[in-house]
């Protein structure tokens, strides 16, 4: 897969606002301790083999969106995770996740479209030994509300990459996300912990590829267990599952 993203124009970014509007699941969602969710997008082969390993060493279990039709092919990340590494990510405690079968931009495509490709991924992570998956992200981040009608009644939980907490009466066909990715990324990170720490509210982090010489959507292992470490001392760590349990979803 070559590197792609969703549609930066102004009809794109008026797209993604008004989504906002229609098509909502409300959370709700008082926490007297916050919350935190690794997660972890199109799952290179290093997210699921590096990365599953350093939370597994903090204690904690992470959320994979696999795209079932990019394994063992290579990208802009690195080659992607195996299907093995979908069936020991499964076994090992984490989450196993929708993230479409070929990586569909689900702010371009039509409902059909979009319900075809999200079938023929969950077969896929079925096969492989997944629980039926009940959490889904976006790829590129970018929604539309075809997508949020044809997937909001299927998935507990639709998450986006626009940046933000997830708090009491939060669109959970919509749910904000925060970025480890690129030179910042770190640092952002930690500035959204402290928010999310300050509200008692639920932050979902994602990256792509762990490695020490990441992509520009990725982390390094370090980052990764610098964080993975603060989280959990100061926060409930949550796979996307789990928080949605929570929340009464």
């Amino acid at each position: 897969m070559e590197a792609y993203s969703a549609d930066r124009s102004l009809r794109g970014k008026l797209r993604r606002r008004y989504t906002r509007l229609a098509y909502r699941k409300p959370l709700r969602l008082v926490l007297d301790r916050p919350m935190l969710t690794f997660s972890f997008d199109d799952v290179p082969a290093s997210a699921a083999l590096t990365g599953a390993r350093v939370l597994e060493e903090a204690g904690l279990r992470g959320t994979f969106y696999i795209c079932a039709g990019l394994e063992d092919g290579d990208g802009p990340m690195g080659r992607y995770g195996s299907s093995e590494d979908a069936r020991r990510l499964a076994s090992a405690g984490h989450e196993v996740a929708c993230h479409t079968y070929s990586h569909l931009d689900c702010g371009q495509a039509d409902q059909a479209a979009i319900t075809a490709d999200v079938d023929r991924n969950s077969l896929a992570l079925a096969a492989r030994g997944a629980a039926q998956p009940v959490s889904f992200a976006y790829p590129y981040g970018d929604v539309s509300f075809a997508a949020k009608r044809a997937l909001g009644g299927r998935f507990k939980t639709l998450r986006t990459v626009q940046a933000g907490l997830v708090t009491d009466g939060a669109d959970a066909n919509q749910l904000p996300a925060v970025g480890i990715e690129g030179e910042d990324g770190e640092a952002r990170a930690k500035h959204w912990m402290a928010e999310a720490a300050r509200r008692k509210a639920w932050l979902i982090l994602y990256t792509h590829d762990v490695a020490e010489a990441p992509s520009p959507w990725g982390c390094t292992p370090q980052a990764l267990e610098r964080l993975a470490s603060q989280a959990g001392a100061e926060f409930d760590v949550v796979t996307m599952a789990e928080g949605a349990a929570r929340a009464g979803l």
